[in-house]
């Protein structure tokens, strides 16, 4: 699949800034089981722990502790669902993002800063001040252009790769499900 040029991208910005800013939807649930495995559900359990329940989360090391554990703040990647039909040009491959959870609801900074609850489904979730900037393989399945979209400095506050949360109250979420700030 060719990847979208930056003029192209800059074309579907006016549609992404146009999502929900109050009451979103969950629009795809991703659990990531080992390192490469990717399973769409349709329902998944949001836990204090483990965050997604199998999600290979809690085993994944982080540069951003000092003992390389996984960071809490890290728990689950939200995606504006928006943003990954634009960069993938394809529902079937929105799960190469490798986020959990995609959502059609406005992720930025000025909607939803570090500290906002979110309530999906039964769960509540709290956006953390953790930069989620992609990775390499972001390159790979999207394109350069891509990456330097979401990353841009100037629409960094828009938050275009996503955002990092922490369950903060467990329980089941479903495709279709509201997202919506408490």
């Amino acid at each position: 699949m060719n990847h979208l040029t930056t003029s192209e991208l800059e074309a579907g910005l006016t549609d992404i800034v146009r999502s929900p800013r109050n009451n979103g939807v969950l629009e795809m649930i991703v659990r990531r089981p080992q390192v490469g495995e990717r399973e769409i559900l349709e329902e998944g359990q949001l836990d204090l722990v483990d965050g997604l329940v199998g999600d290979s989360w809690k085993n994944r090391s982080s540069r951003r502790t000092a003992d390389g554990t996984p960071h809490p703040d890290m728990q689950l990647n939200l995606m504006n669902s928006r943003v990954v039909a634009l960069v993938s040009q394809d529902r079937s491959r929105w799960h190469l993002a490798g986020d959990q959870l995609f959502v059609d609801f406005d992720l930025s900074e000025a909607n939803v800063p570090a500290g906002t609850k979110l309530a999906i489904g039964a769960a509540v979730i709290e956006v953390t001040a953790q930069p989620h900037t992609g990775c390499g393989k972001f390159v790979e399945r999207f394109g350069v252009d891509a990456m330097k979209f979401v990353n841009a400095p100037e629409r960094q506050d828009l938050h275009l790769r996503g955002i990092n949360a922490r369950v903060v109250r467990p329980g089941a979420v479903r495709v279709g499900d509201t997202i919506s700030k408490l």
